[in-house]
């Protein structure tokens, strides 16, 4: 969806302000043209890749480059809308290129390529490689969302509303609601809203 929302010409969370940091970069990001067109017909490609099995190490391949640079980008910024979903989608997206490695292997700079037994069926086949894989997945799900949750100290949000929200009764609290101001009101980018954060902040320390 986010791939069609490009091709037919519409700005991708038109719901954002134009003064957030996230939307002030989907708002540059809009005007480009033909890139922005392309951005999207590149991600519908490659889900349709990834549909089929045939195609779907290429279609992984495709992918990455292009959801790796959606999770840096959502964590640069910290847009919520994306900072849990992306990097879960890097995880998965890299699960099955390594699991069609086979596949992928002669794209590495090695001298010898060990095939790792994929080409020999075992006897018996064991449970610890499934058990130690989710629970690997698991760890990995419960770690995104923890630093997604406590990751960092204040969050612009999406809205001046839930920004203050999270500072409301808080100690830091009318540091907390100049930074919410700074954002989506005087439309500072992050850094500069977080400098003044901390420092008035420490301005109020008893």
């Amino acid at each position: 969806m986010a791939g069609w929302v490009k091709i037919i010409g519409e700005r991708f969370a038109s719901g954002l302000s134009i003064i957030h940091p996230m939307g002030a970069y989907l708002e540059a990001l809009h005007h480009t043209g033909y890139y922005y067109t392309f951005i999207g017909v590149t991600q519908i490609l490659a889900a349709i890749l990834l549909l089929i099995p045939r195609t779907m190490t290429l279609g992984a391949l495709l992918y990455f480059p292009i959801i790796v640079n959606i999770w840096i980008l959502s964590y640069a910024v910290r847009f919520e809308g994306a900072y849990v979903t992306a990097p879960l989608m890097v995880w998965a997206c890299l699960f099955l290129i390594v699991w069609n490695y086979d596949r992928v292997r002669y794209l590495l700079p090695l001298n010898y390529f060990s095939d790792l037994g994929i080409f020999q069926k075992p006897e018996k086949y064991s449970w610890k490689f499934p058990y130690l894989f989710a629970g690997f997945v698991f760890l990995v799900m419960v770690g995104t969302v923890a630093y997604a949750e406590f990751g960092h100290e204040v969050m612009p949000h999406n809205s001046i509303k839930d920004c203050k929200k999270q500072f409301t009764d808080a100690p830091n609290q009318e540091a907390g609601y100049q930074f919410c101001e700074c954002i989506h009101t005087t439309g500072n980018d992050l850094d500069t809203c977080l400098e003044t954060y901390e420092e008035v902040k420490n301005e109020f320390k008893p």
